[in-house]
Formats: C-alpha cells, structure tokens, sequence
C-alpha cells in the first residue's frame, strides 16, 4: 500500500484565472503562471509508478517525462536566454531526448519536486526585464528574441504538454479536468 510520502501531494484548484481586461504583458505572464500552476494540479496524488506509466505504444512519453521537459524548458528560456546564463539541463545526456525518455520510478517524486524549485529560480529572470520589445542576453540559434517571443512561446508549449498530461493522467485513473 503506497503512504503519502509515496505520492506527489494531491492539491486543490486554487488557481486564479488569467483576467479578462488587462495589458499585454500582465496577460502573457498571467497565462504563463495559470498553466505553471496547473502541471502541478495534473500530477497531483499519483505515485512514481504511475507518473513513470507510458502512453500507449509506441510512444514513451510518461507525465514524469513531461515534467522533467518542462523543468529543462523552464530552465533554457528564463535563465539561459532571458537572463543570459549558461545553465546546463538538467536532464540531457547523450540522448537530445533525456529529459523525456530517461525518467526512473526511484527518482520521479523527486523530478516533480525539482519542477518547482526551478519555477522559484527562474520567475525572477522574466521579472528583471522591463520591456517585452528589447533584446535579451541569451541567443536562440544565433539570433536575438525578445522577451514576449519567450512568454509567447512557452505558452505554446505549457498548452501542448498539459494537453498531453491531460490524456496521459485520464490513461492512468480516469481523472479530467483542470
């Protein structure tokens, strides 16, 4: 019998709503904490096993996969191009797709924790940037972006992903929504 400390915690939809009436920037950043907040709410009461259950062959993807993608992707965009760094990803080895195909039940729990304090790391970065239109430090295959290309694209891919997490968690227990 699995205890709570065998399970990602299940959590409550305290999420508030992205508002109807707002300016550009306050919109892309509230989408991008809506959907932020909304992986956690996808995992939420599952065990390692079950985060590790694959869809249906023959692809591997697994929920824990998504969240560690989405941990790396955090980590690319917002201290790698946003702020300028150099970070290495967490989750790349050899295979361009670790971080999807390289999960392990003995280290899923703690690939879910690790997603956020990536987000704590990161949320900063955007936050010292006060103009959506200038050139950030970081590259994207040699050319520059901006920082509303980067919150435009990452909401591209939080919309993508949570949709896979939605079909992959329905797979799993039956669960909808959020």
């Amino acid at each position: 019998m699995d205890t709570a400390e065998d399970r990602t915690p299940d959590l409550s939809d305290n999420r508030t709503g992205p508002p109807f009436m707002a300016g550009e920037r306050e919109s892309l950043e509230a989408w991008l904490e809506f959907y932020r907040e909304t992986l956690p709410l996808k995992v939420g009461g599952l065990t390692a096993g079950q985060l590790c259950q694959a869809a249906v062959p023959p692809s591997p993807m697994t929920i824990a996969g998504i969240v560690r993608h989405l941990t790396d992707v955090e980590r690319y965009w917002f201290s790698n191009v946003v702020a300028g760094t150099d970070e290495a990803a967490r989750y790349r080895s050899e295979d361009p797709d670790a971080d999807f195909t390289e999960y392990d039940v003995s280290t899923a729990l703690a690939d879910v924790a690790a997603y956020s304090l990536e987000l704590e790391r990161v949320r900063t970065h955007a936050a010292g940037v006060s103009d959506l239109n200038a050139p950030l430090p970081g590259l994207r295959h040699g050319r520059q972006l901006n920082l509303r290309w980067v919150y435009t694209h990452m909401l591209e891919e939080y919309a993508r992903h949570l949709g896979h997490a939605d079909l992959l968690r329905e797979r799993i227990d039956g669960s909808t929504g959020y």
